[in-house]
């Protein structure tokens, strides 16, 4: 399912949400929304659903709250030039936020690494994991798109090139 909501925001996201704040933090004003409205979910519906009663919320409090969402986005991954699969995001907020929902009882590393490989494959640079276990808890993730470029270094053949000698 690939659903989108059209908040009643009246602003583009790059004049509301795109400017760093003091701190330097991307999408600062947006991060703080999208927060309150996870605590807002929390609060109502608490804990023990399964993550896609989570993601339908969110689609709808996010929509309510004038954001631009997307659900179940198929974003695709690349090697070597050649789309090798998609993954699905969970929601893409104002198409510059990645947001990865768990119900689980806490964040792990792979959450993380999780995110930052979606991240990765996409000019997102900013993401956010929320956790909607026994303690409300999130993560906020950057991953700036000049780090993204694919690095190729010229290699030599392990035997060496002179090894003919």
């Amino acid at each position: 399912m690939n659903r989108s909501i059209r908040g009643g925001s009246k602003r583009g996201a790059a004049d509301e949400h795109g400017a760093a704040d003091e701190r330097g933090l991307q999408h600062a004003g947006l991060t703080e929304k999208i927060i309150g409205v996870f605590f807002e979910v929390y609060n109502e519906l608490g804990q023990g659903f399964l993550e896609s009663v989570y993601e339908s919320a969110m689609v709808l409090a996010l929509g309510e709250a004038g954001l631009d969402v997307a659900q179940q986005v198929q974003i695709p991954v690349w090697f070597r030039g050649q789309r090798i699969g998609d993954f699905r995001a969970d929601l893409v907020v104002e198409n510059v936020m990645i947001l990865e929902l768990k119900a689980t009882r806490a964040l792990e590393p792979a959450h993380e690494a999780q995110l930052l490989n979606y991240l990765r494959a996409t000019p997102m640079e900013v993401g956010l994991l929320l956790n909607f276990g026994p303690r409300p808890t999130f993560k906020r993730l950057a991953f700036a798109n000049e780090r993204k470029s694919i690095r190729v270094y010229a290699r030599s053949s392990a035997a060496g090139e002179d090894s003919h000698a």
